[in-house]
């Protein structure tokens, strides 16, 4: 009999880090049926000629935000078009479930606090048809999904159920009964299938009256009892967005964060993840805090910083939001859609007046780590394609003294020439590359914080498997496709409890790209009006990738979709107790 698909000839990077060889891989039922010596694999209903090209697992991206997506976009998009099979949700402690009736807007609310995902939109697409996490993983089941999808209850959910408005007190603890009805919500959500329980501490994640997010000031005793739940049922990860933010140095908060997770690592015998970036002004942070996992885990623990492959920065541009938007002609510009943007800024009256309002601030020191992107002519830039590598020489004020002008007239000059396309990126995290290179370099260290489906209208990190494809295996050498490809697929899938994914081996869920290595590249992004109620984000698409296959069936050929949604919901399980 044919198989349902066979992947011919292909040099096979097969996600466990060993080295590429020739093969054929069989796929039947959506499994990876075998993986032979090319040539020798039989007639298929459906081939894809792989010569010349790269077959990896499907990447498993532990870090997103696309609980809300889900709803209206089938395709999970930027995430899809790079590589990305499986994502998980519920990160940082803001998810949709469990939830009352009576609470949905003010979590919807919540998240647009926290994630920038427009209420307006949340309301209007999601079904709504939950109160428990396990209700809500029935209802993903009945969403079209190209990706497959699994989530993590929030700690935001649980005490907001259990406590109310008063959750969010930064001296409440919960009572006797308010812990346990919290530790029950978890429970129910562990045997319904979720991968773990995430929380935020940052300082930064408020609600819109201004006040952080429930859980922000909880007790080390309420995150072990709710730890104790991932215990008992021996599944499921521990995640948090960490309070390495305040006042002053941050050794101290570093050292009592990583105190506290080390004991939950411990006592749950339960993985812990949290978010890990470099600032310019902590420049020794990262090190404290993998110096700290490394000690714990020498005891027993198993703690995992997760970081990017590039800065996180805020996108500017004519499409969207402006380096300059604080002046009144400026702001006046988003009033118009981005031809009327160009033709003002092309009427030598409106150009002038722009310029000179711009030219009294940001300062050039400001700018300084302002980097321009996607502007034919810009040094180490290739036409039409982003960079992220913070080029001192691609910096606005860089380009403004090679062209001897102001910096407001060579960011006017850039969007007229690139008919509004270039963009401006400003690496508010992860700032050096340096040390980008180092957490990577690290196998502590784990591939993270993409916030796929967060932050839509300023940031776009979804595209970062491709960036680190890209720039760190290929053109950098940092590491080999072999160990970049691990990274991206078993190591991820094998953290958060994926044992059926990750890898390309007989019996293996069949998530795999068939890739062009060196036609992989990444466009710059371009902002579009596709969320409900027409909120705007940034979308980025990627070349290379010559077919994405999920669960068997080619979801993506090129880029584009197929028309099939073959993702599933991934729940964990069953209890390893």
């Amino acid at each position: 009999m044919a198989h349902d698909l066979v992947i011919r000839g292909g040099q096979l990077v097969d996600g466990t880090g060993a080295p590429a060889r020739t093969a054929d891989v069989t796929v039947d039922d959506g499994r990876i049926s075998a993986v032979l010596e090319a040539g020798t694999a039989g007639a298929a209903d459906r081939e894809i000629d792989a010569d010349g090209l790269i077959v990896t697992p499907g990447f498993v991206d532990i870090h997103t935000h696309l609980d809300a997506q889900v709803a209206w976009d089938p395709l999970g998009t930027s995430s899809s078009w790079h590589g990305v099979t499986s994502v998980v949700m519920g990160n940082c402690g803001v998810t949709f479930a469990p939830c009352k009736p009576q609470d949905r807007a003010y979590l919807a609310d919540m998240m647009e606090s926290v994630e920038d995902i427009p209420a307006e939109s949340i309301m209007a697409a999601l079904p709504w048809d939950w109160e428990t996490y396990g209700d809500y993983l029935d209802s993903l089941e009945r969403i079209d999904s190209v990706m497959n999808v699994g989530g993590m209850v929030g700690h935001c959910a649980l005490r907001y159920w259990a406590m109310g408005d008063r959750s969010m007190d930064p001296d409440a603890r919960p009572s006797a009964a308010e812990l346990e009805e919290m530790v029950g919500l978890l429970d129910e959500a562990m045997a319904a299938g979720a991968l773990g329980f995430s929380t935020s501490r940052t300082l930064r994640h408020k609600v819109p009256d201004g006040r952080q997010v429930p859980g922000t000031f909880a007790d080390a005793d309420e995150l072990i009892a709710l730890a104790d739940v991932l215990a008992r049922r021996g599944r499921g990860i521990f995640e948090s967005a960490p309070r390495f933010d305040g006042d002053g140095p941050s050794e101290p908060r570093c050292r009592s964060e990583l105190e506290w997770m080390r004991e939950v690592a411990l006592r749950s015998g339960r993985p812990v993840t949290f978010n890990l970036t470099h600032t310019f002004d902590n420049p020794d942070h990262h090190r404290l805090a993998i110096e700290l996992a490394e000690a714990a885990n020498a005891e027993g623990a198993r703690i995992r910083p997760q970081t990017t492959a590039r800065g996180i920065g805020v996108l500017f541009s004519l499409q969207a939001a402006t380096p300059f938007g604080r002046h009144p002609s400026w702001a006046a510009l988003r009033e118009l859609d981005l031809p009327g943007r160009l033709a003002a800024l092309r009427d030598p009256t409106t150009r002038a007046r722009l310029i000179a309002e711009a030219d009294t601030a940001p300062s050039a020191e400001e700018l300084a780590r302002f980097f321009v992107t996607g502007a034919d002519g810009v040094p180490g830039q290739r036409d039409g394609l982003a960079r992220y590598d913070c080029d001192p020489r691609t910096s606005l004020p860089a380009i403004a003294a090679e062209r001897g002008v102001s910096m407001a007239e060579a960011y006017v000059d850039l969007c007229d020439e690139s008919d509004g396309r270039v963009l401006v990126y400003w690496p508010l995290l992860n700032q050096s590359m340096d040390a980008i290179a180092e957490m990577l370099a690290d196998d502590t260290v784990i591939m993270g914080l993409a916030d796929a489906g967060a932050h839509v209208g300023q940031i776009l990190d979804a595209s970062q498997p491709t960036w680190f494809l890209t720039h760190w295996a290929r053109d950098r050498g940092l590491l080999t496709p072999e160990r970049a490809v691990q990274r991206l697929s078993s190591d991820t899938a094998a953290f958060v409890g994926l044992a059926d994914r990750g890898t390309v081996a007989p019996g293996m869920a069949a998530d795999l790209n068939v890739i062009d290595w060196e036609a992989l590249a990444l466009p710059v992004p371009e902002f579009v009006h596709d969320l409900p109620k027409g909120a705007g984000r940034w979308i980025q698409r990627a070349d290379g990738y010559v077919a994405t296959v999920i669960n068997g069936v080619v979801a993506l050929e090129n880029g584009e979709h197929t028309g099939a949604t073959p993702g599933r919901v991934l729940r964990s399980g069953p209890d390893q107790r």
